[in-house]
């Protein structure tokens, strides 16, 4: 769920920009102070000194703006939306008290994620449990927390949920996750719509309406509706649209056959975000009214009741409020091939440019009014050649010691990191109104060690 094409990208020149010209890929508080970069109201430069490098630096009043800007522009078109965050992107116990005072809904995938929102308060009834192969245990933590709906992947899933809801006399409401077909403008890795696809159900083989009537006639199973998802980091809302389409012509297709109105359509996440200067994504107004409309305008040439409705971002919410911060430890130059800038991080915190070539905007937070007049290769400390963050990143000239900001990394950074090398995993810091406060604290090697036995 982390990537975008990989196409080749021309020869990376100096382009001489500042910290200022970057603020479409920076938090909506970033700006450019005495000469550094400020976020929230605080000096990025005093922070790596006092909390440490490597540090996820996440800006809280840009995570509340997303969060408010998808309640905005969904309900705006119908009243009965629900905003699921995706808490796969990024997850702690003060994201998931955020997106509960939001008023939002959270989407777990497993039963780690699921203690976190149980630990932070969150409603149960605001749950969403996905996963394509949610274990007994898993299954059986979601039906004793109450959460609000499952939604269910394969027969051997659902067969498995109505004998455990059976045991206990409850009855658990569910959404069939259908694969529409619809191969979305995004990565191959994070492309789930198609047929060809680990999740959901797919449609053309039938195997979609199987299961709208085994959940229909299961006992302990409350069918609530249908759940899809096409892919993630999409620019292009034409594959919404077509999806949307799609499924709901099979709505109308369940009600024709079983006489069974679908009451939700989840319509998944997946709009994309600007990690480079060059990207264009549509807008979370934009995105509402496709969706929302796009549902509303089907329902109605199908003669069908317009169901409830739930969206799904994850990275849209959190990645432009997050940064993260090294410090240079070492220069190497390769005549007449490339410089390497060595920081304290590396594939351990951000495996998106290892997996899927991902590409980010750099520089130099105490230099951060100066322009980017150099090319340089930001690389880890990690023992692998492809440990790199940043491939020919242009950036302010590069000193030993200067702090070093990757922007963009507030989604499937710190949820994908690793101890690789045995590195210790970064804290994670929100910045508000001049102050920071740790959210998850910097692991230590007691840590690495805790889980030992031998």
């Amino acid at each position: 769920m982390a990537g975008r094409p990989s196409a080749p990208r021309p020869p990376v020149t100096p382009d001489l920009k500042t910290a200022a010209d970057l603020m479409p890929v920076l938090p909506m508080t970033a700006e450019v102070k005495d000469g550094r970069l400020w976020i929230g109201g605080v000096d990025m430069v005093e922070l790596a000194h006092e909390a440490g490098t490597a540090l996820y630096v996440m800006d809280e009043a840009t995570i509340r703006h997303q969060l408010q800007e998808y309640v905005r522009w969904t309900t705006y078109h119908w009243r009965d939306v629900d905003v699921v965050f995706a808490g796969k992107a990024f997850m702690s116990l003060a994201m998931c008290r955020i997106v509960a005072e939001e008023g939002c809904c959270l989407d777990v995938s497993s039963g780690g994620e699921l203690a976190f929102a149980r630990r932070a308060g969150v409603p149960m009834e605001r749950i969403y449990v996905h996963g394509n192969n949610k274990t007994p245990l898993e299954l059986t933590e979601c039906l004793d927390a109450g959460v609000g709906r499952i939604v269910v992947d394969s027969f051997e899933e659902m067969d498995r949920l109505s004998a455990l809801a059976a045991e206990r006399s409850v009855t658990q409401k569910v959404l069939i996750r259908v694969t529409p077909g619809v191969e979305a403008d995004t990565h191959d890795f994070i492309m789930t719509g198609a047929e060809d696809s680990k999740f959901g159900f797919g449609r053309n083989q039938g195997l979609a309406m199987q299961a709208v009537e085994r959940a229909i006639a299961l006992p302990g199973i409350d069918f609530d509706g249908l759940h899809m998802h096409i892919g993630s980091q999409i620019f292009a809302l034409r594959s919404f649209a077509k999806a949307i389409e799609v499924i709901v012509e099979f709505i109308a297709e369940i009600k024709e056959r079983t006489g069974v109105e679908v009451h939700m359509l989840d319509t998944g996440g997946g709009l994309g975000i600007a990690y480079g200067l060059p990207d264009e994504p549509s807008t979370i107004k934009d995105y509402g009214k496709v969706v929302v409309d796009g549902i509303k305008e089907e329902c109605v040439k199908h003669g069908l009741t317009v169901p409830a409705m739930a969206v799904e971002p994850g990275r849209s919410i959190v990645a432009n409020a997050g940064v993260t911060l090294y410090t240079v430890g070492s220069i190497k130059e390769i005549p007449g091939i490339r410089t390497y800038v060595a920081v304290d991080g590396g594939m351990s915190d951000n495996i998106r440019t290892s997996l899927y070539d991902a590409h980010y905007e750099a520089l130099i937070a105490n230099k951060a009014d100066q322009p980017r007049e150099m090319v340089r290769t930001v690389a880890g400390k990690h023992c692998e050649s492809g440990d790199i963050v940043v491939n020919d990143a242009p950036l302010q000239r590069v000193d030993v010691g200067d702090v070093l900001c990757v922007c963009a990394t507030g989604a499937y950074c710190q949820s994908m990191s690793s101890n690789y090398n045995k590195q210790v995993r970064p804290g994670v810091v929100f910045v508000r109104d001049g102050e920071w406060r740790f959210v998850v604290r910097r692991e230590t090697y007691e840590d690495l060690l805790h889980n030992e036995v031998g």
